[in-house]
Formats: structure tokens, sequence, C-alpha cells
């Protein structure tokens, strides 16, 4: 694995697309670019906002190896939130602490996991549900414990939970399901609970600063009373499953919530990753601003008519709801936007606006996506670029022969 160091590169202010495109003029596109000094700002910026507290890396939002470990090795980051436990088995051959962040049903995946001692101690499972510890046991009926975190679900519910407001994960709500868990989990002795998660998606994953000010003043008094009142929650939560069981972590939090998060006594890490290569939806937030550091890079194929130009692909659409703020957003050479009827598609993506007129056939067009780690399953590979020069160009997981989800 090609080792990256982000501890000698320049932190620089603002996107220079003059200096990205120098460094990487030799590149045949398409290729992405990482930008290593507003890497390094964004890294830093996280830890600052965390205060003190630190920050374990959501490695969906980056998958590419060379660029967690250079962030882990950085002060103030300890510790991967990972997306399967597949990829948790991968990076905890060198990596000591490994949550995973979601539930598994994967039989050889959790007897691999069973079987390697070293991998017992260095990988925790995510719990909701004593369905899962039945499947767990089934698939895994002998040996040392299985450690394990609970998830404890975020959303604010009102109106005795006919209003849910946030993302649909967890059953376990109050802390009476908290603890409930909790006691279900040590009665096993194929268990041993470590940890509890709670992800604020309605806080840390909604721009507060988009659309018409009555929508923001409805999205930020939202998240408010909603910040308000998991406090009190997770606290209670948290004290009535160390009643049952002695805790070594309580995660929260993400790249959109990371100072409200820490700001809880109840918690002791937050989870972050999203705001290291900044993607667009990061741009809809007003309490802090990251640098761009990700970028994609596409040809201009076709001049369909004078005021409009098409690049070869470019349909990188991001994963949630559908809507235009999942699109990629062309931004480099300024003045250009997709089109209504087309968007950003597989095989073309026309371009009009007062930027379009001066691209010719060959030019090239820089883009920026709008989810984070998502670039990394269209590349193979991440050139990244100090000042005017490419340091490193390192593997993504798709890279490696990786795809886990």
């Amino acid at each position: 694995m090609t080792a990256l160091d982000l501890g000698s590169v320049r932190s620089l202010s603002g996107v220079g697309y003059d200096r990205l495109a120098r460094a990487t003029a030799d590149l045949e596109p398409p290729f992405a670019v990482v930008d290593a000094g507003a890497l390094r700002a964004n890294a830093d910026s996280l830890v600052a906002r965390a205060g003190g507290k630190p920050v374990r890396l959501a490695s969906k939002s980056v998958r590419c190896r060379a660029i967690a470990h250079a962030v882990l090795r950085r002060p103030g980051f300890r510790g991967v939130l990972a997306l399967t436990l597949a990829e948790a088995l991968w990076l905890a051959a060198d990596m000591r602490d490994v949550v995973v962040g979601y539930p598994t049903a994967d039989p050889a995946a959790l007897r691999r996991l069973a079987t390697d001692t070293e991998l017992l101690s260095r990988v925790t499972l995510m719990i909701d549900d004593v369905g899962q510890l039945d499947l767990i046991e089934r698939a895994t009926p002998d040996g040392p414990p299985i450690r394990v975190c609970i998830d404890l679900d975020a959303s604010l519910r009102l109106l005795g939970g006919r209003v849910h407001l946030g993302v649909r994960r967890s059953p376990v709500h109050s802390p009476g399901d908290a603890a409930a868990l909790a006691r279900s989990i040590v009665e096993r002795p194929r268990f041993r609970l470590v940890g509890v998660m709670a992800y604020e998606g309605q806080i840390a994953g909604v721009g507060d600063n988009v659309g018409s000010i009555v929508h923001r003043l409805q999205i930020r008094g939202m998240q408010k009373a909603s910040g308000r009142e998991l406090r009190a929650r997770r606290a209670a939560a948290i004290a009535a499953v160390r009643d049952v069981a002695e805790l070594e972590f309580v995660n929260g939090g993400g790249t959109g919530s990371i100072e409200l998060t820490a700001s809880e006594p109840a918690v002791t890490e937050v989870a972050a990753g999203s705001g290291l290569y900044c993607p667009t939806l990061f741009d809809t937030y007003r309490g802090f601003r990251p640098q761009p550091a990700a970028f994609y890079v596409l040809s201009v194929v076709r001049k369909p008519t004078p005021d409009y130009a098409t690049v070869l692909g470019g349909g990188w659409v991001a994963s949630g709801a559908v809507g235009t703020d999942r699109l990629p957003t062309p931004s480099w050479p300024r003045g250009l936007s997709l089109t209504g009827l087309e968007g950003a598609g597989e095989a073309q993506t026309p371009l009009h606006g007062p930027g379009a007129a001066a691209l010719s056939i060959g030019d090239r067009v820089w883009f920026r996506h709008a989810k984070a780690g998502e670039l990394c399953e269209r590349v193979d590979e991440l050139h990244v670029v100090d000042g005017d020069r490419v340091i490193a160009t390192v593997p993504t997981y798709r890279g490696e022969g990786k795809a886990f989800l």
C-alpha cells in the first residue's frame, strides 16, 4: 500500500483550479484528484470542532486505505467506523479499532471473525435487535466473546411517534429500550457489550442554509429542538446501559453536528469522514465551511451548438432520495450548468451556461460530487496534489479489487 504523509503538505485557502490543472495536465480523463492541502486543513478542522474528544473516521466517506491511514496518523483521530463487516475484517489487518456501523447478516464473515482472536480484539459489531444476536449465535455457536455496540435511534419522534424526523435505523429509542437490549446482550456469554452509538442524521446530515428563509428557519428550529431532546435522552440511555455493563465508548454525531454532539457529557467520541473531501452537500451548512478537497475531471467530446459543450460520461450521482442535490456540480471552468433534461448522464453530460461557449473539444471540466466516498466507486485511484504537483497516486477500494456495498 502506498504511504501518504499529510504532515508536510501545505494547507491552502480556497480552491486553486489552475494549480490543480497544472499538476494533472499529463493525466488522461476521467480521473479523480484530492487536494492534499485542503484534506489536511479539513482533518484539522474536524479535530478542532470535536473540542478534545477523539474523532472516529467513517471509512465509507473515504474508501481509500492510504488516505485513511494518513488521516488516522494525525492527532485527534482514533479508530474507524466501517460500513460492513467484510470491510472491517479487511481494514483490521492493520487497524486496531474498527467498529462496524451497521448490523451484519453475513455468516461467512462472522465465522471468519469468530475464529481469529486478533480480529476479535479489533472489531466491534453493531446490534439493535435480539434477532441479530440470534443470527450471530447460529453462525458462530462457539468461541471467545464477540465485541458488540448498541445502536441507539437518534431520530426526533413527535405526536406519539406518528411524526419521525431522522433516518430509519434502530428500533432502540428510549432509555428503557437500550437497557433491555443491554441486558439481553450481557445474559449471553457469546457477546461482550463495549459501546453505544447514535447517529443524529436529521442534524448532521441536513444543511440548514439552503432554500427559502422559511425553509431555513424550519430546519434550524427542528435541529435545535432535536438536539435538545437527544441530549437528555442520550444521557439517560447511556446511564441506563452503564448500569448493566461497563462501556469503552459512546459514539455520536457526524461531520455536520460535531460541535453539538461533542458538547454532550455522555458522548466520548464523534464520528466524521465526509468533511475530509467536502462534497457539495456541505455547501449548504451555516456553521462551518470545509475546503473542497476531492474532484473528478472529464473531457469535452462534443459541441452540439456553439453555446453547449458535452463531456464524456459524468453520471456520478449520489445515493439517497432523488433530487438535484444528488447530482454532481461542474465547478471549473466557471459558468457551467447541467441541463434539466439530461442532467449527468452515464454516457454523456451536456453543459450550458456562460462558460460553455469558451470550451472546445478536448478541453477539461472539473466536477465536484455530492456525497463523499461514493466518488471512489467510480475510479481505481486518486491523484493526490500538493501545491502544483502530484505527490502520490493511491488506490481506492475499487483499485484494490474491493466492492463492499
